[in-house]
């Protein structure tokens, strides 16, 4: 685990209970998300037609506020 990770649950252990599951449901999402992606883009047969769908879902991701602004290659 990474010092920032160890980081962050150590300030999430300080929050109230409710908060901690809505921050833990938030990074489970992401990280499924992220596994997801990671697991299409790899796929050799990848089809425009799942490119497109991949970017429609980005689109609602984005209408819905689940994105965030960042630069091309900022974590």
């Amino acid at each position: 685990m990474t010092t920032l990770l160890q980081k962050a649950f150590t300030e999430i252990q300080k929050l109230p209970e409710h908060l901690q599951d809505e921050l833990a449901q938030q990074l489970l999402e992401d990280i499924e998300s992220e596994l997801k992606w990671q697991k299409s883009l790899s796929n050799e047969d990848l089809e425009l037609g799942a490119l497109i769908t991949m970017a429609q879902e980005a689109l609602i991701e984005e209408q819905e506020g689940r994105t965030e602004d960042k630069g091309f290659g900022e974590e």
